[in-house]
C-alpha cells in the first residue's frame, strides 16, 4: 500500500464522526467545446496553443487564494457531468484464458512448474513487487539495493546498489524477464546545483511566508533496467515527472502508468485578501507555459543522457477537467538495449488503479483522496459528484504505443484493481456509493456490466442494493461469477451471476461475522478467504483464514476458519502478500501479532508466548494446509535482525517457493525452509 493510500485510509477512519451535512458546491471547470457532446469520450488537442489555452482556462476555474482545490488540496473534475450517469468502465474482448475460466483454474500463484510467481489478478499479466524469481533465480530489492540469489545453491550471487544509503525503499518493486529486471523506484530527484538535496527528501524550503519554489530538475520515479547475465549492472534509466501508480507486464512488454500535475508555485501573499490572492494565482497560471504542465523525462544509456518532454500531440481530454492532473502511460521493451523514451500517451485526468488482462489496460479514478481532506476539514459529506469513478480504457494488444479505446464513470468508489474484471467482452465493475461512517449511513453496492460502444463503455446491466449500510472489502470475479464481500457489523458473502450480461442478479448470500478482504480460487468449488474476525457488534478481532464451498452458488458456505487472535497481514491490504502453491494445497500468509495472541513457534499459534520482547509484536509467515474440510498448519517461519537476536522482531513481506523449498523475504533477508519438515535450509541476510 502506497503512503497516499495510507493517508486515505487514515482520513476515511477521521469522517466517521461526520454528521450529515452536504459538501459546499464547488465550481466545475468549464466545458472544453474542442470535445463533441454526448457520451463520455476523449480527444486529443489540434496544437500546444490549443492545449495551453485549454489548459489555463480549466486550471484559472479551479485555482484558489491558496492555490488548486478550495484550501489549496489538488482534485480534479474530469468527466464532472458524466458524475452521476449510470455508465462504467469495460475491458474489451479479452485474450483467451485471460480471466480464469473457473475455480478449478489454480490462481496466479502457479506461474509455472516448480515455482510459484507474484499473486496477480490476470494470468499472463506480471505485476510489480519487490521479489521476482524465473525458478533459476530470485531477484528482491530492498533499501535500494538489488539482490540476486541462486536457489539451487542458496547462495547470494549479486548485489547491486541502486539509490544512497538512508533512502527509503519501502516501496520499491521490480519486474523480471530473461537477464533483465526493471526495477522501479517510486521516488527519486535530478536537480539542479542550486535545487539539488538528497533523493526522496522533497522540495526545498520554502521562503518565509510563501510556498515551496518549484525545483529546476525532475522529480519523480525512476526506472532502472538491470542486467543480469553475469554480475547485475545497470544498462539504462529512465526518470519521469510525477509519480509511480502502478506498471503490468505481458512477454517483454512494460506498461508504466504514471500521474503528474503542473509544476506552479502559488506564493501566499499574507497582506492581500482571498480575491487578490486568487487573482494573482490566476496571472501565475495565464503566464504558464505547456513546459509547466506536460512531464518532462530523462533517459540515459551508455553513458549518455538525452531529455525530452511529453509531446502536446500525446495528450487528449474529456469534456471537463481541471487541468490539475496530468496521467501518462509509458511503454517499454525488456528486450531491448536500451529503455527509450517511454512512447508516452497522456490523458488530462486523474489515476489511482489500473487493471490489465493483457490486450486491454485500464486505469481508474476517483476522487476520495483528493475529495476527503476538504470535505473533513469542513465536516461535510461527499455529494453524489464526488462519488464517480472515471474508467480510460487503452488498447495494448500490440508492443507500441497503447491506443486509447473508450472511457465511462459509474457511480461510486472502487476497493481495488480486483473490483473490475472482463469476462466474455464485458467489463465487470463493483462499486460502494453513499455514507460509509458515522451513525447514519446510507451506503451500498452495485455490481456494473459494460462494454465498449465506439468511444464510449456503455452500461449493459447491473445488479444493486448490495450491502446496505456497508462497503465492499473484497471482491473476486472468477468467469461468469462474481464474489463481493460487505461489512459493517456482518460479512455478508454474495455471490453474482453474470452468465446473462444484460442481467446480473445476486444467487446466493452468506452472513457471517467478521470479513474478508481478500478472496483466491482454491479449487473446484473453493474460495480462500484472508481479513478480519468481529464480534456481533463489528469489532475486528483478529486475522482469519476463511475456506468457503461456493460449488453451489445459490447456497454459499463457509467449511472452516483459522483465526489468529490480535493478529494482522499484510495480506489483508496487498495481494502480493499472498500465497496459494496449488501443487501442496499450501497457503502462506505473513502475520504480525500482539499481546498473548502472539505466535512463538512452528505449531503454536494463539498461546500465551510472546517472541522476543514484551509487549513487542511477533512477525512470522503461517503456513497452512487446505485440506476437504479444514486447515492443517503445516508450521511458521520467523527471521530474525542479526545473530544472538530472537526471531520474530521483523516483519515477513513475501513468500514463494521454488523446486520444494519455501522462501520467506523480510527486510532483513530471505529465508529457505523445507516444505516437507519445516526445517530451515538457510538464511540470507541483506541488511
Amino acid at each position: 500500500m502506497t503512503p497516499a493510500r495510507v493517508m486515505g485510509l487514515a482520513l476515511v477512519a477521521s469522517l466517521a464522526l461526520v454528521t450529515g451535512c452536504t459538501a459546499e458546491p464547488v465550481p466545475a471547470p468549464p466545458r472544453d467545446r474542442g470535445v463533441p457532446a454526448g457520451g463520455f469520450r476523449l480527444v486529443a488537442f489540434d496544437s500546444c496553443a490549443e492545449a495551453l489555452q485549454q489548459l489555463r482556462t480549466a486550471a484559472k476555474a479551479y485555482v484558489g487564494p491558496w492555490g488548486f482545490g478550495p484550501n489549496g488540496d489538488m482534485r480534479t473534475f474530469g468527466g464532472a457531468e458524466q458524475a452521476g450517469a449510470p455508465a462504467g468502465a469495460k475491458r474489451a474482448d479479452a485474450a483467451p484464458g485471460a480471466n480464469a475460466a473457473a475455480l478449478g483454474d489454480a490462481a496466479a500463484g502457479a506461474a509455472a512448474p516448480g515455482y510459484s510467481g507474484t499473486n496477480t489478478h490476470e494470468a499472463g499479466v506480471d505485476e510489480p513487487d519487490l521479489v521476482k524469481t524465473d525458478g533459476k533465480r530470485i531477484v528482491t530489492v530492498n533499501q535500494g539495493k538489488l539482490y540476486v540469489v541462486d536457489p539451487a545453491t542458496r547462495q547470494l550471487t549479486g548485489e547491486l546498489k541502486l539509490a544512497p544509503d538512508g533512502f527509503g525503499g519501502a516501496e520499491n518493486s521490480l519486474l523480471l524477464q530473461g537477464d533483465r529486471a526493471l526495477v522501479l523506484l517510486r521516488e527519486g530527484w535530478v536537480g539542479t546545483a542550486k535545487d539539488a538535496v538528497p533523493e526522496g527528501g522533497g522540495r526545498p524550503a520554502p521562503a518565509a511566508g510563501g510556498s515551496a519554489p518549484m525545483p529546476d530538475g525532475i522529480v519523480g520515479p525512476r526506472l532502472i533496467m538491470v542486467d543480469l547475465s553475469a554480475a547485475p549492472k545497470v544498462i539504462g534509466e529512465y526518470r519521469i515527472d510525477g509519480d509511480l501508480v502502478d506498471a503490468r507486464q505481458v512477454g517483454t512488454t512494460v506498461r508504466v502508468v504514471v500521474r503528474s500535475a503542473p509544476r506552479l508555485s502559488f506564493p501566499y501573499r499574507e497582506r492581500a485578501t482571498d480575491e487578490q490572492r486568487t487573482a494573482a494565482n490566476r496571472e501565475i497560471i495565464d503566464n504558464a507555459t505547456a513546459d509547466d504542465w506536460l512531464p518532462r523525462y530523462e533517459v540515459t544509456s551508455g553513458g549518455r543522457t538525452s531529455t525530452g518532454r511529453v509531446g502536446c500531440d500525446r495528450v487528449s481530454r474529456p469534456a471537463s477537467y481541471s487541468g490539475t492532473s496530468l496521467v501518462t502511460v509509458l511503454s517499454f521493451d525488456l528486450g531491448a538495449a536500451t529503455l527509450g523514451g517511454g512512447d508516452p500517451v497522456t490523458v488530462i485526468a486523474d489515476g489511482d488503479t489500473v487493471y490489465s488482462n493483457g490486450p486491454r489496460l485500464y486505469v481508474a479514478n476517483d476522487q476520495r483522496w483528493r475529495v476527503l481532506p476538504m470535505l473533513s476539514a469542513r465536516n461535510v459529506a461527499p455529494g453524489p459528484k464526488d462519488q464517480t469513478t472515471e474508467i480510460y480504457q487503452f488498447d495494448t494488444a500490440g508492443a507500441g504505443a497503447p491506443r486509447y479505446v473508450a472511457a465511462a464513470s459509474v457511480p461510486g468508489w472502487l476497493i481495488n484493481q480486483y473490483a473490475m474484471s472482463e469476462w466474455d467482452g464485458h467489463l465487470r465493475v463493483a462499486t460502494t456509493s453513499g455514507r460509509t461512517w458515522g451513525d447514519r449511513p446510507d451506503s451500498t453496492s452495485t455490481v456494473y456490466v459494460l462494454r465498449a460502444d465506439g468511444t464510449t463503455l456503455t452500461q449493459v446491466g447491473q445488479v444493486t442494493g448490495l450491502g446496505k449500510r456497508e462497503r465492499i472489502h473484497a471482491v473476486r470475479f472468477v468467469g461468469d461469477t462474481g464474489y463481493v464481500v460487505t461489512f459493517r457489523q456482518t460479512d455478508p458473502l454474495y455471490t453474482v451471476d453474470l452468465r446473462d450480461p444484460t442481467a446480473p442478479k445476486v444467487s446466493g448470500e452468506l452472513k457471517i461475522n467478521g470479513y474478508s478482504a481478500y478472496l483466491h480460487p482454491a479449487g473446484e468449488g473453493r474460495l480462500l478467504g484472508v481479513g478480519q474476525e468481529a464480534s456481533d457488534q463489528g469489532r475486528v478481532q483478529g486475522t482469519q483464514l476463511s475456506l468457503f464451498d461456493v460449488s453451489d452458488p445459490a447456497k454459499p458456505t463457509r467449511i472452516a476458519q483459522y483465526h489468529v487472535k490480535q493478529g494482522h497481514s499484510e495480506a489483508e491490504f496487498d495481494p502480493h502478500a499472498f500465497l496459494y502453491w496449488p501443487a501442496e494445497r499450501l497457503v502462506v500468509v505473513p502475520l504480525t501479532v500482539y499481546g498473548t495472541g502472539a505466535v512463538s513457534k512452528r505449531g503454536a499459534v494463539n498461546d500465551q508466548s510472546v517472541l522476543g520482547s514484551p509487549g513487542l509484536p511477533s512477525n512470522v509467515a503461517l503456513a497452512l494446509r487446505v485440506g476437504d474440510g479444514g486447515f492443517t498448519e503445516v508450521g511458521t517461519v520467523g527471521h530474525t535482525l542479526g545473530p544472538g537476536r530472537p526471531e520474530g522482531l521483523t516483519p515477513i513481506r513475501r513468500s514463494l517457493v521454488v523446486d520444494g523449498v519455501l522462501w520467506t523475504v523480510s527486510d532483513a533477508g530471505l529465508k529457505a525452509t523445507s516444505l516437507s519438515t519445516m526445517k530451515t535450509l538457510g538464511w540470507l541476510r541483506t541488511a
